[in-house]
């Protein structure tokens, strides 16, 4: 029987492990990463292991925190081709949700933190995002394109029941009737409803709810403090039905654990009156490495291994690569294969037929408080 030094080895985590904080009754309950080692930009690098002293049983409870954070500029803009979209929205850095594979987790190491426990835990809400929105869209130069939000952290994380950015945010959306699309793992969306109603109505928003398992207890795992999958797969339904085109994202995609429920995701997708569904697949970059391969010593040792095996064959034997087109599906018989029942099973059940494609000519910009009014 291999050694649990051994197997770190083969998937390349360093020894000895990290202290895994999920030993101690309490002080992690419900978070994701396994770990709280010093992002990669830090010159002291810091992670807690247990001395043999039983010092490691008076640390406190991890809770979160919040820190308030004054946006200079709110749209942010890429150029991948891989994404249908060029600018997003994100006001909030950090996610409580507390997922191990997210990809945003490197974004906290750009703070002076943590891309494990602090990023689930130390979270920053940029409290003026709406305000800077509004002012964004008053400018004459402004030209309007669909703004997505919940790109990099999720939109609809618990903190929102009490700052209520985002409902902010779309309060403006359908002020200048702006187009927007959201993706999120979180039922709580079903409270902004009555926005998303009205925004539909002018074909203004579409909504993507990312369903990564079926299996409770996996996504318990995986994703702590997400709304559970039934309870996603309720607010597609109750979207649907109130007229809001809505979809699925299964992702990410992850070889071994979650690639053998494609087809039953998208079976329970299909009958919630969604239209659109896509995928894909996990993703690797900087320090989600080490924090998803400490998820899967501590819940599958049994086949990680095989796991980084197939997450390798995705990139030529590496553990990721960010180039265009290849990052977010990979290439080989694997990824071909996933592609390729995807594909089979979205077709048999009538998903993707009509695109929703949002209208950007219906783009106003009302006056202003203490704007001059034009006399002609």
């Amino acid at each position: 029987m291999e050694s649990l030094a051994i197997k770190q080895s083969r998937l390349g985590l360093k020894s000895p492990r990290p202290f895994n904080p999920m030993l101690v009754p309490g002080h992690s309950r419900g978070r994701g990463a396994r770990s709280n080692v010093s992002g990669r930009h830090e010159r002291i690098q810091r992670s807690i292991f247990d001395d043999g002293w039983n010092s490691i049983e008076e640390l406190p409870r991890l809770k979160t925190t919040v820190s308030v954070e004054k946006a200079k500029s709110i749209i942010s803009k890429n150029q991948s081709p891989d994404l249908w979209f060029d600018r997003s929205v994100n006001p909030y850095r950090g996610c409580e949700h507390g997922c191990v594979y997210c990809y945003a987790r490197p974004s906290h190491a750009h703070m002076g933190l943590s891309p494990g426990l602090d990023f689930e835990a130390k979270l920053f809400a940029k409290t003026n995002a709406a305000d800077v929105l509004r002012q964004t869209f008053c400018k004459k130069s402004y030209q309007p394109k669909t703004i997505m939000l919940g790109s990099n952290t999720d939109v609809y994380q618990p903190i929102e029941r009490q700052y209520r950015l985002t409902r902010e945010i779309l309060e403006v959306m359908l002020e200048f009737s702006h187009p927007v699309a959201i993706v999120t793992k979180s039922a709580s969306i079903l409270r902004d409803l009555d926005l998303l109603k009205a925004l539909a109505e002018k074909n203004l928003v579409k909504v993507a709810i990312s369903i990564t398992s079926l299996d409770h207890k996996l996504s318990r795992s995986i994703e702590p403090r997400a709304s559970a999958p039934g309870k996603r797969l309720q607010a597609m339904e109750m979207l649907a039905k109130s007229g809001v085109p809505t979809s699925a994202l299964v992702a990410p995609v992850i070889p071994a654990v979650n690639d053998h429920e494609i087809e039953k995701i998208l079976g329970a997708v299909s009958v919630t009156g969604a239209s659109e569904a896509g995928f894909t697949m996990l993703r690797l970059p900087a320090e989600v490495r080490p924090q998803f391969k400490e998820w899967l010593m501590a819940e599958m040792p049994d086949r990680a291994a095989h796991v980084i095996s197939l997450v390798r064959s995705l990139h030529d034997g590496k553990d990721y690569d960010s180039s265009w087109g290849q990052r977010r599906r990979g290439s080989g018989p694997y990824a071909w294969s996933i592609a390729r029942r995807f594909e089979l099973a979205a077709k048999r059940l009538k998903l993707n037929l009509s695109p929703v494609k949002l209208a950007t000519d219906r783009f106003t910009r009302p006056p202003q408080i203490g704007e001059q009014l034009p006399l002609f």
